[in-house]
């Protein structure tokens, strides 16, 4: 029989819409797949960039999931203290068989206790903040530890969703749903990882966010503390 596979996104202002719009793009192609973005009403959410997104369904009444996916984004920061949402991460987490997220909606699960013992990657400027939160940062675009799986910053959502549908569906439909989308990147520029460029361009990169991060570090401090 052909497997199934209901996903949920987690729609929150201030997030960055790829880290959803990308995973989505490949997930939803996947054969008899459902999927639902999900908030705590029925109002737009908008993005960290402007996009209006429409939820499909709340907290309340979110239906069962096989997975349910986190974005990252600005809007992160304040998810991480949200009880409401933690609460329903956590309920929907105990039925789930993949619990995963993009970018720094690492940190959320993070936040929400769900990644304690776990190998997760995240977002170059803050995946060092995994630690704080009881996980294992490792530095690659994919990461899969068990029933979790995370991808590194934005675009490396694309990967994450074919990396599951190849896990789930195999293979062959992977590569399809790459063909589809003509997922061939040739980006114009060599800067598309912190590893790979020059040490002052890094530099300059962090220097460009430091108060935003440490914005972010405070509150995964404050989070840690009271996970502890």
């Amino acid at each position: 029989m052909q497997p199934s596979l209901s996903v949920g996104f987690l729609l929150y202002p201030n997030m960055t819409q790829l880290d959803l719009t990308g995973p989505y793009e490949v997930l939803a192609r996947a054969p008899g797949a459902t999927t639902h973005l999900i908030w705590k009403t029925l109002a737009p959410v908008v993005s960290d960039q402007g996009l209006a997104i429409l939820p499909t369904t709340t907290f309340a009444d979110c239906p069962p999931l096989d997975m349910v996916c986190v974005p990252g984004g600005p809007g992160q920061i304040a998810l991480m203290e949200d009880q409401e949402t933690l609460a329903f991460l956590n309920s929907v987490a105990k039925n789930v068989k993949l619990i995963t997220s993009v970018c720094t909606g690492s940190l959320v699960l993070g936040a929400a206790g769900l990644l304690k013992g776990y190998r997760a990657t995240s977002h170059w400027s803050s995946i060092d903040q995994l630690a704080v939160l009881g996980a294992e940062p490792v530095e690659e675009r994919v990461v899969w530890d068990r029933n979790r799986v995370t991808g590194a910053g934005v675009t490396s959502g694309i990967d994450f969703a074919l990396a599951v549908v190849a896990e789930v569906y195999g293979r062959d439909i992977a590569e399809n749903i790459q063909l589809q989308i003509e997922y061939d990147p040739k980006p114009p520029f060599e800067t598309g990882s912190i590893r790979q460029v020059p040490s002052d361009f890094a530099e300059k990169a962090r220097n460009s966010i430091a108060e935003f991060i440490e914005a972010r570090r405070a509150v995964t401090r404050r989070v840690a503390d009271q996970l502890r």
